[in-house]
């Protein structure tokens, strides 16, 4: 197959959806599909002749792009066109809900990687789920990412074939040449003796960072040496939400006098990832909105063997019934999250045995599996517009 990417983000930008596409990408074509990407500006210093044929030609995601986006899938003769939705990728802008009607000729999908509604005009109110409705609605197939999003998804009228196919890690556990623990720990200040406590991801509302200094001040203020690893980027590219909620997680800090037991790392590539990881004790993910198959930085953690903490999930997960693979705790609890902490640094045998059943979890969310799905998923479309 010929198959398109339209995607608000890509690498070299920052930000989960850009990861996600290349990734999958990647994969569909390792089973043998070519792969055309039409994406960012940002994304034009990637360096040319690679396995995915990239064109960076979206200056803004305003109307004006919809013609470049018409040529684009025109001159690539695609069988079918995949939009990865996340309304902050694409700067909130509105003619994206309509786009499937407006790419004739072509089978297209579009994947949900969440249903956060966009920013239309003030007191738009109920009419901005209603265009997230409408971007499912006139596409030939959804996919979502994770089973909350499917049942919302389920209930609603005339809508398209839906399937639910998980994301994978954008970091597969590859540190550096020569990696050795202890030494990268030294070389981030580390002592032998602190707790560390990885969290990865960028710095936003949904994820729980003030609970994570919270607990972290409640941990030391009851004697366990809990330094704060945080690992990647602060905001990313895309959602400019994020810096307002940074200078407040800035502010927190200096309220709890926490900023001389905490390392950031800034962004750094994936190997750098892969070795802060590993270099951590534990990894803090108190999501908000609870634990959920759709973040990245959770998967990331699964497949590194980490000793996870984070928050019960809103729907049904029967595969973290039991606390066997992550430890769950109330969300937005200060107190749960510093208990749960001071529980693993007491228990590393258990720590190594939940990093084993992390692992073991991640193997189902390979690249290859994803991919193979979602291929599946695409003939299935373009067979029955035949």
């Amino acid at each position: 197959m010929r198959i398109g990417q339209i995607t608000g983000e890509y690498p070299p930008m920052q930000g989960g959806v850009g990861a996600f596409t290349q990734e999958l990408s990647e994969a569909l074509v390792a089973l043998g599909h070519e792969l055309f990407v039409f994406t960012d500006h940002r994304a034009a210093s990637q360096p040319p002749g690679g396995p995915v044929h990239v064109t960076a030609d979206a200056h803004s995601w305003g109307w004006g792009t919809l013609g470049r986006i018409r040529r684009w899938a025109s001159a690539q003769r695609l069988d079918l066109i995949n939009i990865q939705y996340q309304a902050a990728a694409y700067n909130m802008a509105a003619f994206i809900h309509i786009l499937p009607v407006r790419l004739d000729g072509v089978r297209v999908v579009t994947t949900f990687h969440d249903l956060l509604v966009p920013y239309l005009f003030p007191k738009a109110g109920p009419l901005r789920y209603q265009a997230v409705l409408t971007l499912a609605r006139s596409s030939d197939g959804v996919i979502v990412t994770n089973r909350g999003d499917r049942e919302r998804l389920a209930t609603e009228k005339s809508l398209a074939s839906l399937r639910h196919i998980p994301i994978g890690s954008n970091i597969a556990p590859n540190p550096p040449p020569d990696y050795n623990r202890a030494v990268w720990r030294s070389a981030l200040g580390f002592q032998p003796e602190d707790v560390v406590v990885g969290y990865f991801g960028f710095l936003n509302a949904s994820k729980g960072v003030d609970t994570l200094l919270q607990a972290v001040r409640i941990a030391r203020n009851g004697g366990l040496p809990v330094k704060l690893l945080m690992i990647g980027g602060r905001t990313g590219t895309s959602d400019p939400a994020n810096l307002v909620y940074a200078d407040e997680i800035d502010e927190l800090i200096d309220k709890l006098d926490l900023l001389d037991h905490i390392k950031w790392t800034g962004f750094v590539d994936d190997r750098a990832v892969s070795g802060h990881l590993m270099a951590a004790d534990m990894v803090a993910l108190p999501y908000r909105d609870g634990v959920s198959f759709r973040r990245g930085s959770l998967m990331a953690a699964l497949v590194h063997g980490c000793a996870i903490i984070t928050t019960h999930p809103d729907v049904d997960t029967p595969e973290l019934i039991g606390n066997k693979h992550v430890r769950m705790i109330a969300a937005e609890s200060p107190t749960a999250l510093a208990l749960a902490i001071e529980d693993l640094a007491q228990n590393p045998d258990l720590c190594a045995e939940m990093g084993r059943n992390a692992i073991q979890l991640a193997a189902d969310f390979s690249w290859g599996t994803i991919a193979a799905r979602t291929a599946a998923f695409y003939q299935d479309l373009i067979d029955q517009a035949r």
